[in-house]
């Protein structure tokens, strides 16, 4: 994957000392293709476009802290694609044929950059790109932050001393537009947002691109009406169990935590995973049960997993074909599997145990060792 550099723009954003003090451009510099071949960029820069093209990236990411996302065009409905301010000047940035035609809309985007909160200094580099041999134009937007000490600014004409040392690549922001499905076929309705950082203040300057929910968040939005559904299938009139439902399935879905409801039948909760793996098939299914986590595929459930209660407490039995170790030895690796009807009458046997035995309200009737 060879990338031809058309023109690049370098742009030293610096924040001078005390708080409150307006980030602001240094210095700038348009360089031409030629002109980028000699440069002390070069050498960082060569290989990143492929590396930045090649990254995979899903449709709606696991978690909100995945780092390279898919951002799509905000449209007002009956308005046409190049009403979106963000997609206007990407494409004047696409078509900006020299470094003098790219200056205004470079200068557009920078000061948009600039008034987003929470902007670090560094270098905002945009560069627009062909690939050969199809000769497909491509606008990458590239953030690299100066590591203290090591960054030597020095003229307009040099502009870094040592490039290899002054930016890290590890941390590199960027964004592709338009996003490249595949070598020959690019969607122009998204771009590619790549930033490994808690702050997302790389997403956020670009105001009129929105992000898709993740996994978690359209897996949970299918419970509820799910949910909401079942309600209404049991309360078709508005009575007061069916207000109190309703009111419950709201409490769920602002809670950050719950416990195991108990509220559906087994047969109810696989049709309704059945739905939702059918649309997400990789929808995961995480919970803690004590001190213990468990983390597997909502698809597991009912096969794979399973969830039991021997005298109100619950079991969580795990089934598969190989059962491997990381990291520490433990003794469990040398265990010989007891059977399965001896653990379950284990577990009664045990659960039995518990719910006879007294309570300790005393701390002096602790055992010693505790």
């Amino acid at each position: 994957m060879n990338f031809v550099i058309d023109w690049l723009s370098f742009f030293l954003i610096e924040q001078p000392e005390g708080e409150g003090s307006a980030k602001h451009v240094r210095m700038s510099r348009f360089l031409s293709g030629d002109e980028y071949q000699k440069s002390e960029l070069r050498p960082f820069l060569d290989g990143e476009f492929a590396r930045i093209a090649k990254r995979k990236v899903e449709p709606n990411p696991k978690s909100d802290a995945s780092p390279t996302k898919l951002g799509r065009f905000v449209l007002e409905e009956g308005h046409p694609l190049e009403s979106n301010p963000n997609y206007a000047l990407l494409q004047r940035l696409l078509a900006a044929e020299t470094p003098g035609e790219s200056r205004e809309p470079c200068q557009e985007l920078v000061q948009s950059y600039l008034r987003t909160s929470q902007v670090r200094g560094g270098v905002l580099l945009v560069v627009r790109t062909r690939l050969e041999p199809l000769d497909d134009r491509y606008v990458f937007i590239l953030k690299c932050d100066f590591e203290q000490k090591t960054a030597i600014i020095t003229d307009e004409h040099s502009l870094i001393a040592n490039v290899n040392m002054a930016i890290s690549a590890k941390n590199m922001k960027s964004l592709m537009y338009p996003h490249m499905v595949e070598q020959g076929m690019n969607d122009p309705y998204h771009v590619k947002i790549h930033q490994f950082s808690h702050a997302r203040y790389f997403e956020e300057f670009m105001r009129f691109i929105e992000y898709p929910q993740t996994l978690t968040q359209l897996v949970s939005e299918e419970v509820l009406s799910l949910a909401r559904q079942h309600i209404e299938y049991v309360y078709p009139e508005a009575t007061e169990e069916r207000l109190r439902a309703e009111e419950e399935i709201e409490l769920i879905a602002a809670s950050p935590k719950r416990e195991l409801a108990e509220k559906w039948e087994h047969d109810t909760v696989m049709e309704a995973t059945q739905i939702i793996t059918e649309r997400q098939p990789e929808a995961e299914l995480k919970f803690k049960l004590d001190h213990m986590q468990v983390r597997a595929l909502l698809a597991d459930y009912g096969i794979n997993l399973h969830i039991a209660k021997a005298n109100g407490r619950y079991v969580v039995l795990l089934e598969g074909d190989a059962l491997q170790f990381e990291r520490g030895v433990s003794p469990v690796e040398f265990a010989k599997p007891k059977s399965l009807h001896e653990i379950v009458s284990e577990i009664e046997e045990r659960s039995r145990s518990y719910a006879a035995a007294p309570t300790v309200s005393d701390p002096d009737d602790r055992p010693p060792w505790e």
